[in-house]
């Protein structure tokens, strides 16, 4: 009698404005999580973004992430279960290390982080994408918890923090509109959490163009 493999494991890609509450999601839905902020560029990088007008770098930019590593990251895990991935300290700009990433024998895992929705069209080519949710809480409500976790965790310079959180409050319906552009689907955290439970179990909701209205 021939022993089978198990399935290969399918990702659903959780982006959203940065403070828009991936990864508590993430941790409430229960299953594995790839955390895609570990793939961005060191800062000493040349191919850093810079704000226009400005020195600061860009870090909400999709050029300061690596996506071909975090693709084969997300594609490993989906293949074999288990992948190598960096350490990032967000505060340094820097990777600090390696550590495994073991998904073990779990159907579904989610990859979370504000440029998830870069990587939609290339992890349905390759045939792993089981859903894209794009979290969106409104601009006010994301800048202030974005502004707290951020200060809470010293990832950047108070004056930083405020410029880049400013900007982003200017920017964020832009942001849910290119990632819901890119394939991701709009809504809140209960709704993401009702179709991550849809997909754990190998359902698949209905899409529709519906974005949530802010709250």
């Amino acid at each position: 009698m021939s022993i089978l493999s198990p399935s290969p494991a399918r990702v659903v890609l959780l982006c959203g404005p940065s403070g828009s509450g991936k990864s508590l999601v993430s941790a409430r839905s229960g299953l594995p999580v790839l955390r895609l902020d570990d793939f961005y560029k060191e800062g000493d990088d040349p191919t850093l973004p810079q704000v226009a007008g400005s020195s600061d770098i860009d870090w909400d930019h999709p050029e300061s992430w690596d996506a071909d590593v975090a693709v084969a990251a997300i594609v490993e895990l989906c293949r074999t279960g288990r992948t190598d991935v960096p350490v990032y300290d967000i505060s340094l700009s820097a990777r600090t290390g390696t550590e495994a990433v073991d998904v073990g024998r779990t159907p579904l895992f989610i990859a979370e982080g504000i440029f998830a929705a870069e990587v939609i069209t290339r992890c349905q080519e390759l045939g792993v994408l089981a859903d894209a949710l794009c979290l969106s809480r409104g601009p006010m409500r994301t800048f202030r918890r974005r502004f707290l976790r951020d200060l809470r965790e010293g990832r950047k310079s108070v004056p930083f923090l405020l410029r880049r959180g400013w900007r982003l409050m200017r920017l964020e319906r832009s942001i849910v509109a290119r990632q819901t552009g890119l394939g991701a689907y709009a809504c809140d955290k209960d709704e993401a959490l009702g179709r991550l439970a849809a997909a754990a179990v190998g359902r698949r909701p209905a899409r529709t163009n519906a974005a949530p209205s802010p709250s």
